[in-house]
């Protein structure tokens, strides 16, 4: 039975990749923060099982800021895979705690990538890095190739990150992957990104729970995909033959104003009537191109997103309307 080993492992990612590892035959072992309520998290089905949990489901506590316990746990599990996605992952948020995201997302992949340097058998190593290491790119769309020019806190601490795992794969031999993940999305997505606040909206306003909208600009544009396909895509890297980078994107890109029309049609309601501009929610310095060209996992790994925008909005939207219920 292959072994794998998540961080972040009670994030939306993380669960998902859960979810697919199981279902290929894996055990898959995690790391959790101490402060981590497991009953409520994504994980609580899983957890709650008992033919998985504590079977083929193990969870850990260890910090990416506490070595002695990453080392142990890898030391003491071995896994032949590791996937690397925690760390702090708003955008916004990392304007204000800067300090705290490099700490996790750059220092605590750097912590990693020594551990397992010093392994007797360094296992395969995905890490989780972002289309936000890119800024205000001058190529649209970006590729492996496009230089990395971040222009806020998180994307500065991911291009830190993401070289740093070059380098080790470069210098030291680790089968160490970075895989550039444009944005995704679930109806695990966490509450305070645009995307789950505006589904989770449009489900409160239909359900009489809710009046008004508050959201910064809405002609901001992302290239946003599904979640369970950019696991799926993070599994495939690592079983391919030879470490590399990838580009995880769909290739399209959508506004702020797309997702609303489309989570408010869901719920037969007209977003205009709904929605108010609030200038406190205006993020400096934001990357307006940022769309990728996944040709190089779909040549080499096979990969392509499955699911559209459309349907991933919808899915959002009527799951927030089903936990209202």
């Amino acid at each position: 039975m292959p072994t794998a080993f998540i961080t972040g492992i009670t994030g939306q990612d993380g669960s998902y990749l859960t979810e697919l590892l199981l279902a290929e035959g894996y055990e898959v072992h995690g790391a959790v923060r101490r402060t981590s309520s497991l009953e409520r998290s994504r994980l609580a089905h899983l957890y709650t099982d008992p033919a998985v949990y504590n079977q083929r489901l193990f969870l850990h506590y260890a910090d990416l800021d506490d070595p002695t316990t990453l080392r142990r746990v890898l030391t003491t599990v071995a896994p032949r895979e590791v996937y690397h996605l925690a760390g702090q992952s708003h955008v916004g948020l990392s304007f204000e705690i800067p300090e705290t995201t490099c700490e996790f997302t750059a220092m605590g992949t750097l912590r990693l990538l020594e551990i397992m340097r010093d392994l007797p058998e360094p296992p395969r190593f995905f890490h989780a890095t972002s289309s936000e290491i890119f800024g205000r790119p001058a190529d649209v769309p970006q590729t492996e190739q496009t230089p990395m020019a971040p222009v806020n806190p998180y994307g500065c601490a991911k291009a830190f990150a993401t070289q740093m795992v070059r380098i080790y794969r470069e210098a030291h031999g680790l089968f160490a992957v970075n895989g550039i993940l444009y944005n995704h999305e679930s109806p695990r997505r966490g509450e305070n990104f645009v995307t789950r606040k505006i589904c989770r909206a449009a489900a409160a306003i239909k359900a009489g729970r809710q009046q008004k909208l508050s959201l910064g600009d809405t002609s901001a544009r992302r290239d946003w995909g599904h979640a369970r396909d950019y696991v799926r895509g993070m599994w495939l890297a690592l079983r391919h033959e030879t470490p590399g980078d990838y580009v995880f994107a769909t290739g399209r890109l959508h506004s702020v104003q797309d997702v609303l029309e489309n989570a408010f049609a869901s719920v037969d309601l007209d977003w205009t009537s709904y929605v108010e501009t609030d200038p406190h929610l205006m993020r400096p310095a934001e990357p307006m191109q940022l769309v990728g060209d996944a040709s190089k996992a779909r040549a080499v790994l096979g990969w392509v997103p499955e699911i559209a925008f459309t349907d991933l909005i919808r899915e959002m939207t009527l799951a927030e309307l089903q936990a209202l219920a």
